[in-house]
């Protein structure tokens, strides 16, 4: 299937949008929270362009990367830690971990591909409910 009959597909087949718990693992664009989602990335030590996205309404966080290469791992690591890999181009983001309504705590991370095209090292990226959202 290619990746737009995909993408239609997911959206027929996941849930509308969730609260909390039920986002957990499913794919914010299908599940509607990219609507409402503010997004912290740092624009220091951030060689990637990793990301977290938040959406208040869904009570969800997803990690994205923007300048990484095929191979790249993209990781929102804790509870209902969630993985993705770049599989072509150069962006990928994971799928939802839900968050507490109130203070939460949340870490992106990336790693480059053993022997892939990137060139910068492993890191992390933190936020809270308070930090600086976009």
């Amino acid at each position: 299937m290619t990746p737009l009959g995909d993408h239609v597909m997911k959206a027929f087949l996941d849930d509308p949008t969730c609260p909390g718990d039920a986002c957990n693992g499913k794919n914010p664009q299908n599940q509607g929270c990219g609507e409402d989602a503010r997004t912290f990335k740092p624009t220091v030590g951030n060689p990637a362009q990793l990301q977290i996205r938040y959406s208040e309404d869904c009570k969800a966080v997803w990690a994205r990367i923007e300048r990484g290469s095929p191979g790249d791992l993209v990781t929102v690591p804790g509870r209902g830690s969630r993985t993705a890999e770049i599989e072509y181009g150069d962006d990928k983001f994971t799928n939802m971990v839900a968050v507490p309504d109130g203070a939460f705590q949340v870490t992106a991370c990336t790693r480059p591909k053993a022997g892939g095209k990137s060139t910068f090292e492993s890191y992390c990226i933190h936020a809270t409910q308070a930090t600086a959202w976009r």
